[in-house]
């Protein structure tokens, strides 16, 4: 049977997948952050997953404001990283999971959330960065990844709720998959951060540090929190944190098992303009 064996938090900032790619990690300003995520990278290496479901938002690559799906879930067999205006990132095809795909599609759509599934398209930093930041720079990714494209550009955007409620639905698609798979689920995007306006460059540590405390110890309250709230304290951009709830949701305390253990926390500010945040959460063995 597939099980869910840990959930992974992380920003996606595109500036930390080009420090990666121009050979810049040992520079004063990039060296303190990846010195803090060589703990993670020591982890993974320890507990390498077959499969990865990544959740992330698009940043209008894959999807333009003609069309922006909720939820696009990726059913096909691989996914390029996608031209961002500068040409694509110098890293590997994501190889995908059809079969898993599928079997969750399937599961989680009678489940009721109605899922836009998409067998082709392009995945840009939301998705590559953070496999960068866990894996560096292989010839081809150590996993397969099944991509998860939430909207949290344009409003209306899913509740904390849904979103915890979508991470649970794929934790019961996951456990009646009959394969033998070590599957993985990564919620990224935020901290807080905004890229416009007067609060341009806005990082709120204390609120981001409240964020992880809530979002480990009472994640259905967390998921409670109104949008307005992720957007004053946290900036416009902020939002993206709610896609961590997919993944927390997903975790096995929340379909009556034990509380998950903390394997690793960073919090580094900033990185480009953001406050970069990552969590590794086991489960309850």
């Amino acid at each position: 049977m597939a099980r869910i064996t840990a959930s992974l938090y992380m920003s996606h900032v595109p500036a930390i997948g080009a420090a990666i790619d121009e050979g810049l990690t040992d520079e004063p300003y990039w060296k303190p952050l990846f010195e803090g995520i060589q703990p993670a990278r020591d982890w993974i290496a320890e507990h390498p997953p077959d499969v990865v479901i990544l959740v992330y938002n698009d940043h209008g690559n894959a999807f333009s404001f003609d069309l922006i799906p909720t939820f696009a879930f990726g059913t096909g067999e691989s996914f390029m990283p996608a031209d961002e205006g500068w040409g694509p990132r110098p890293v590997p095809t994501v190889i995908g999971h059809p079969e898993l795909a599928a079997h969750i599609a399937q599961s989680v759509i009678l489940d009721e959330f109605d899922l836009t599934l998409v067998n082709k398209m392009p995945v840009d930093h939301g998705c590559t960065v953070p496999l960068s930041m866990m894996f560096g720079q292989p010839d081809a990714w150590p996993c397969q990844v099944i991509p998860l494209a939430v909207n949290v550009v344009q409003y209306p955007v899913p509740t904390g709720h849904r979103c915890l409620a979508l991470g649970q639905a794929i934790r019961r698609a996951v456990d009646g998959f009959d394969d033998d798979l070590n599957v993985q689920i990564w919620g990224t995007g935020g901290m807080s951060h905004q890229l416009q306006g007067r609060r341009a460059g806005l990082i709120n540590q204390p609120w981001d540090n409240e964020f992880f405390e809530r979002m480990i110890d009472d994640p259905v309250d967390l998921a409670r929190m109104p949008h307005v709230d992720y957007v004053r304290e946290a900036g416009s951009e902020g939002i993206e944190l709610v896609m961590w709830l997919i993944a927390r949701g997903a975790m096995g305390d929340l379909a009556g098992g034990a509380a998950p253990t903390e394997a690793h926390r960073l919090y580094h500010v900033p990185a480009s303009n953001t406050a970069v945040g990552q969590l590794i959460l086991e489960e309850a063995s």
